[in-house]
């Protein structure tokens, strides 16, 4: 098919435009948020702008500059992902020109911690004719919201930006680290890492917003760095790591997320928060680690780092496992463009999470 895809070409996001490429079809990718001024100074005040005011003013910017992207172009189909930044007008005029428009979005546009962002994408959502989340709460409040169609994934791992690496000794003496962690310094983030920290384990973080935190002058000498968002970075870290961590986003709802599968997929060993999904895509202690509170993951770090041989047999374990599951960017992709075609018989997921 020809896949209008709008995305960001990074990230996640980029994986799974990845993934559709690899699956045979031809996919024109544009960044709607690339309508809008950029600079060092700009940029971010405009990222307030749009999360406060719901992208007031910015959507027709972009909507604009998306339509005369794609002026006189045909598409079988119309992959808008995340669309925060796509709001009812621009979906209407996809419609107009193509067969097919869905939206699959990662965060959680219902759940509050980012409320005013999701303006646009609540305006927008009657008009699609799929939309997919990754979380089960989201089916009945799209439903709720006006959503025609809404079909639940989990979240994925790409197969060959997430596959294993082994890195030259110099890339892993700048990478390696005892117990690992990548990403964005939430509220409830702080006091858990701080705990960890006072009861002795050797942490490593990586992303941007630790010094926001309360507990910052008890993280700062474990803080590498505010980016290890790219695709080799992030790997590399991971890659380099020996047990690496598994936290959610309480705003968000989290009871998975992307390293959930990441991880796994890159060889490592996953130490995450014990929740109904995790417990569902991993056997507990032969294919993932889990714990409840700072104390108990504290409890498993040492034991992991104290013995090689579990610790390689639990990755080996959590690779295999992810393996055999459909949670892999290429299967997932397929599922989608399968469902929103109706080319086989649907294969809506909405099972709860804990029963998959």
């Amino acid at each position: 098919m020809r896949i209008l895809y709008l995305g960001s070409s990074s990230g996640t996001s980029g994986h799974r435009a990845a993934a559709m490429a690899r699956l045979g079809h031809e996919v024109t990718l544009l960044d709607p948020y690339q309508a809008l001024p950029a600079g060092r100074v700009v940029s971010p005040l405009l990222a307030q702008w749009n999360r406060y005011t719901g992208g007031l003013g910015l959507v027709e910017l972009a909507r604009r500059w998306v339509l005369r992207q794609i002026d006189g172009a045909h598409f079988d189909l119309a992959w808008v992902d995340h669309g925060a930044m796509v709001g009812a007008s621009l979906v209407r005029e996809l419609k107009a020109r193509i067969p097919r428009v869905l939206c699959y979005c990662i965060d959680d546009p219902f759940g509050g911690r980012d409320a005013t962002l999701w303006r646009g994408f609540l305006g927008a959502l009657p008009f699609y004719d799929l939309l997919v989340v990754v979380r089960t709460p989201n089916i009945e409040e799209a439903y709720a919201h006006g959503a025609r169609k809404v079909m639940r994934v989990f979240m994925s791992a790409d197969e060959v930006a997430h596959r294993p690496r082994a890195l030259p000794a110099s890339d892993y003496e700048q990478w390696r680290s005892d117990v690992l962690f990548v990403g964005t310094a939430f509220p409830e983030r702080g006091p858990f890492l701080a705990d960890l920290v006072r009861l002795g384990v050797p942490l490593t973080l990586y992303g941007n917003r630790y010094d926001r935190l309360p507990e910052w002058r008890i993280l700062k000498p474990y803080w590498r760095a505010a980016d290890a968002s790219t695709t080799d970075s992030y790997a590399n870290a991971i890659s380099a790591a020996k047990v690496c961590l598994g936290l959610l986003s309480r705003g968000n709802r989290d009871l998975h997320t992307t390293r959930s599968m990441e991880i796994p997929s890159l060889g490592r060993v996953l130490c995450a928060e014990r929740t109904p999904e995790h417990s569902a895509l991993y056997d507990e202690d032969v294919e993932a680690v889990f714990w409840s509170n700072a104390q108990e993951c504290a409890a498993q770090c040492f034991d992991l780092l104290g013995d090689e041989s579990r610790r390689q047999a639990i990755a080996e374990a959590g690779r295999a496992r992810f393996l055999k599951s459909p949670w892999r960017n290429d299967q997932v992709v397929q599922d989608i463009l399968t469902t929103v075609t109706g080319t086989t018989a649907e294969r809506v997921r909405v099972e709860k999470a804990a029963g998959s």
